[in-house]
């Protein structure tokens, strides 16, 4: 189990296992979020946050509804919309409490910004 967490604590998320792949995406909200991307099953990741823990923003078409710590505003994962949801969601791995576990972890660049295909 690897364990993230945002900056204060009050979000915390486990994942099963290691991802093979994690996506820096060059899209406009990933441009200023920073995040790596790791996909995971929603049903395979556990999120643990206190009640009024978690803000989110609903993005371009409403697909995707990124989820913040409220209190230390780190971006913590992303999900499907009912408009969009497939049960996958994106955890964001730049919050995993012991960054050595994602070591030779290659990071695939993805051109979300135009194409919407990897560069690598």
């Amino acid at each position: 189990m690897i364990e993230a967490s945002c900056h204060c604590g009050s979000v915390k998320i486990e994942i099963p296992r290691k991802p093979r792949t994690l996506t820096d995406c060059n899209c406009s909200i990933c441009r200023r979020y920073g995040p790596h991307w790791a996909y995971y099953n929603a049903a395979d990741v556990r999120i643990r946050a206190g009640r009024g823990s978690l803000s989110s923003y609903l993005w371009g078409e409403r697909r995707i509804r990124i989820v913040r710590c409220q209190q230390c505003g780190c971006v913590m994962h992303w999900v499907g919309t009912k408009n969009g949801g497939s049960g996958r969601m994106g955890v964001n791995m730049r919050n995993v409490v012991d960054p050595d576990v994602l070591k030779g972890v290659r990071i695939r660049h993805l051109d979300g910004a135009r194409t919407w295909k990897f560069l690598d």
